[in-house]
C-alpha cells in the first residue's frame, strides 16, 4: 500500500492509502481524476529512510502540484517569502535566527521577531 494524491485543477485535494490497483480503478471510474503517488517520508527533497526522495514533499490538501517540477509545493506561508527550487519549501527572506529562541515572522517589517513569554 501507498500514499496518492488526488489532483483537481493543480491542486491537492484528497489523500489517501491506497493499493496501486485501486488507484487504476478510481481513475477508470473518473477519467478526469488524477491521482499522484506520494510518501510520507519525503520532506524538503530528502527521504528520511534513506530512498529516493518521492516529488520533494509529502502531498497534503491545499499543496499545489507542480507537473514541471514533479513536486508537492505546501502554500506560501507570507507573500514576501521565496521558493527554495530545491526543496520545494517556501523560505524567509531572512534566514531564520539560529540562537535557540523562539521566533515568528514580522511580515510588515519582513524581520524575525523574538517570542517572549
Amino acid at each position: 500500500m501507498a500514499h496518492y494524491a488526488k489532483i483537481t485543477d493543480g491542486t491537492v485535494t484528497q489523500v489517501i492509502v491506497a493499493e496501486e490497483e485501486k488507484i487504476h480503478i478510481l481513475t477508470d471510474e473518473n477519467p478526469y481524476d488524477k491521482w499522484i503517488k506520494t510518501s510520507y517520508n519525503t520532506y524538503g527533497g530528502v527521504h528520511s529512510m534513506g530512498d529516493i526522495p518521492l516529488r520533494k514533499n509529502f502531498a497534503a490538501v491545499g499543496y499545489i502540484y507542480d507537473e514541471e517540477r514533479d513536486a508537492f509545493i505546501p502554500p506560501k506561508a507570507f507573500k514576501s517569502w521565496l521558493l527554495n527550487e530545491d526543496t520545494c519549501l517556501w523560505e524567509a527572506p531572512v534566514p531564520h535566527p539560529k540562537d535557540g529562541k523562539n521566533y515568528t515572522w514580522d511580515e510588515k517589517e519582513l524581520k524575525w521577531v523574538e517570542v517572549v513569554v
